[in-house]
């Protein structure tokens, strides 16, 4: 019964997904299945095979170390506070985004980057159906995060239309930064955040597709690359991409702090009113029927359900602090989709994130497109979340 609601649950969320599409004749059906076959795979490759383990371990490791680098520049500045047991999620998630720029920029200087744009966006794109630069900034996302795979593209944003430009911030709404792997391994079984990263970039490509489809002609199905007389300097290009990184930083940071005092705001005043309500026991009770669709009981459909609401309403950090205490009297499966839900930015805060990402990139009018369309970002955000959890949740029970 409910493997079957399991089931459902897929057929249910993509449904929804498809009546908020503005444009449904030009939804692609066949990379929408395709996709989808294709995620089963994955996931039984990484849930039931020693190989898939070892190949996702090894490529983390590969990020694992480039963080490891950002903390010796950020060591080196702030000594004090890098000795410390637990650091700030300034200096432990946000700083290194300076260094992470930087070496990818210096990727893309000497043509490496743009040569794996090409390479391994033809290769998800000819799966897939869909256009290049969105197959591989769906793949990006799995290890840089959303803000830090938006800048590394921020010279082939500037250059795409508008339209097309909001599939990138729908899309960035389904990540997580390679920075903070680490501390979500702390709290929660290594296996299904490993998991639950690429299925979230996949489904970010396949829910875009539905909540925006945009048709890319062949022309404009290209990798934009500079010419050589617009290139700088190796050491101004480097530059650059430190004071891109550092101003992101403070962007993001400003726009983390306002919404987790709005909610806060928001809390006080309902608690105002009704004792002990809050924005997220409202949500708790909104996400209940999608926790049943996870193919969870009762007890655990309502317990999960909070914690998407407390996803939604702060950060999964929070939520996977909560879940920490309660994981070991949780049966398997109520494990799997709960860690696999939480594993990504998909709350009110990553909406500013990722408009905060845009204003410093590119120009105020492009930037506006995000805030013209936060409800289709958040829409994008849950529909991806739950759509992992319900795919990992057909392997493990």
């Amino acid at each position: 019964m409910y493997f079957l609601l399991n089931i459902l649950g897929v057929l249910v969320v993509m449904g929804i997904v498809y009546l908020c599409s503005p444009n449904k004749r030009r939804v692609n059906w066949k990379a929408i299945l395709t996709l989808l076959v294709f995620e089963l795979l994955i996931t039984w490759f990484m849930l039931s095979t020693k190989i898939g383990a070892w190949v996702i371990n090894l490529i983390a490791s590969f990020f694992t170390w480039l963080i490891e680098c950002a903390n010796e520049g950020i060591s080196f500045v702030f000594p004090s506070i890098m000795a410390n047991e637990q650091v700030d999620f300034f200096f432990s998630a946000l700083m290194p985004i300076i260094f992470i720029i930087t070496f990818f920029d210096v990727l893309s200087y000497f043509g490496i980057l743009t040569w794996i744009i090409d390479k391994v966006g033809w290769l998800i794109s000819k799966i897939s159906g869909l256009p290049k630069l969105e197959s591989f900034f769906s793949i990006q996302m799995m290890f840089l995060g959303n803000t830090e795979a938006l800048a590394v593209i921020r010279t082939q944003l500037g250059a795409i239309k508008d339209q097309r430009l909001l599939t990138f911030g729908i899309m960035s709404m389904s990540s997580i930064s390679g920075s903070i792997i680490g501390a979500y391994l702390s709290m929660v079984p290594a296996t299904y955040v490993f998991v639950a990263i690429p299925l979230n970039c996949l489904n970010a490509l396949l829910i875009a597709n539905m909540l925006n489809p945009v048709e890319v002609s062949k022309q404009e199905d290209v990798v934009y690359v500079p010419a050589k007389e617009e290139r700088k300097d190796f050491f101004s290009t480097i530059s650059n991409s430190m004071l891109v990184g550092a101003k992101m930083v403070f962007v993001i940071m400003a726009m983390v702090i306002g919404y987790v005092a709005l909610t806060a705001a928001l809390n006080g005043i309902f608690g105002f009113f009704i004792d002990g309500l809050t924005i997220q026991k409202i949500f708790s009770i909104i996400f209940s029927p999608f926790a049943f669709l996870l193919g969870l009981s009762g007890n655990d459909a309502m317990y999960v359900a909070q914690l998407m609401g407390i996803k939604l309403a702060t950060n999964e950090f929070v939520a996977l602090l909560d879940l920490k205490d309660q994981i070991s009297s949780l049966p398997p499966h109520t494990v799997a989709v709960a860690v696999t839900y939480l594993t990504s930015f998909a709350n009110f805060s990553t909406v500013g994130m990722i408009y905060g990402t845009f204003n410093s990139i590119l120009s105020d009018e492009k930037s506006n497109i995000i805030g013209r369309n936060v409800w289709k970002l958040l829409v994008s955000g849950m529909a991806v979340s739950l759509l992992s959890a319900m795919v990992v949740g057909l392997f493990v029970w």
